[in-house]
């Protein structure tokens, strides 16, 4: 049987991108659980080898193409040919333009089945902007990407389970974009992905309120009554164990959270700030709803870090942990429904005719 093969993008060539790869790799047990196929170029990643203690001792293979990867083996798609400007530390247009390609070409792979899923390493904002690129981040590019056209930024550490219904918004805005509408669909394809991706058959889901006290029964705002406690409601009537609005800082305080399968927070900082403070380095970036897996770091680019041979690769070594993870218990979830289909296909075909 093949083994999981896991493709893997750069990120931004001047953060710890290809340091963290390197170091996640440097343990030769992780080729037992996977291939890796890196998209970036052999020559950067030469460069930040010499960096790192031992870095002789990582060995990558360069290719043209993900046609023919060999296992058991550190595998290089090198997605572009010119030569490399690399200013560790610094976004730059160069920077953003690389992680761009490698990222569009993995894709491409992952699309055509040459790869199994993805890791994505951190990318810069600033960088990519410099190079066009029209997304706020990976996860809407990502979208973009998926045939649904539809997803959910999930933070992701062993039970712990953080989605989020607006990602990179400023906070002077979240308030208008959480809407009824939205807060239904990412609450009903967080339901789905628990129930999916992690195989919990009838997942609990805490919903966090928008406003501080969960609004003080309007006191504090008409969002948390107005908006989220009629989505819980109906999303009860559809079979979706939801509870809530809680307000967020007793929820995650008091441990509350520890008592669900999942939480849905309103916007970014209220997820990712108790997340980052229970998990931070072990903790997991993965992108719900797409027709993919894809997960990443719960870093970023580190930039003062940089080349220093400082960066810990223990997040990026869970994400593909994870990766593999959420790749086989969604193939089992499928396998399952149609063997199903099928048990169901013979029954209905061997049933005795009506005398």
């Amino acid at each position: 049987m093949a083994k999981f093969k896991i493709g893997i993008t750069t990120g931004d060539i001047n953060g710890i991108g290809p340091e963290v790869i390197l170091k996640t790799f440097m343990d030769e047990r992780m080729l037992q659980l996977c291939t890796p196929v890196i998209y970036g170029s052999s020559k950067v990643m030469a460069y930040h080898k010499n960096i790192l203690e031992n870095g002789q001792d990582v060995r990558f293979q360069g290719h043209q193409n993900a046609d023919r990867i060999p296992e058991g083996r550190i595998n290089v798609i090198n997605c572009w040919q010119d030569g490399v400007n690399i200013t560790i530390g610094n976004p730059t247009k160069e920077s953003g333009q690389f992680a761009l390609n490698a990222l569009e070409q993995a894709v491409k792979d992952l699309k055509n089945k040459k790869i199994d899923a993805l890791v994505t390493a951190p990318i810069n904002k600033k960088a990519m902007n410099l190079a066009d690129f029209p997304f706020p981040g990976h996860t809407e590019f990502l979208t973009q990407q998926s045939h649904g056209k539809r997803s959910l930024m999930m933070m992701v550490n062993d039970d712990l389970r953080i989605g989020l219904v607006t990602n990179h918004l400023p906070l002077r805005d979240v308030a208008d974009a959480v809407t009824k509408e939205k807060v239904q669909k990412k609450l009903h394809l967080f339901h789905e992905s628990l129930v999916k991706d992690f195989g919990i058959e009838k997942p609990v889901i805490a919903v966090l309120g928008l406003n501080p006290h969960a609004g003080d029964d309007g006191v504090l705002g008409e969002e948390d009554d107005k908006i989220i406690r009629p989505v819980v409601i109906e999303a009860k009537k559809k079979g979706v164990l939801a509870i809530g609005p809680f307000p967020a800082d007793g929820f995650f305080g008091s441990g509350e959270y520890k008592k669900y399968d999942g939480i849905l927070a309103m916007y970014h900082d209220q997820g990712l700030v108790a997340f980052k403070s229970l998990s931070f380095g072990e903790g997991v970036n993965f992108t719900a709803g797409l027709d993919f897996i894809r997960t990443s770091p719960d870093h970023g680019t580190a930039y003062k870090i940089a080349g220093k041979n400082l960066a810990d690769e223990s997040s990026f070594r869970a994400a593909i942990y994870a990766a593999k993870d959420l790749w086989e218990c969604r193939k089992d979830y499928y396998e399952d429904r149609q063997n199903t289909v099928e048990k169901t296909f013979v029954e209905e075909e061997i049933q005795p005719e009506d005398s």
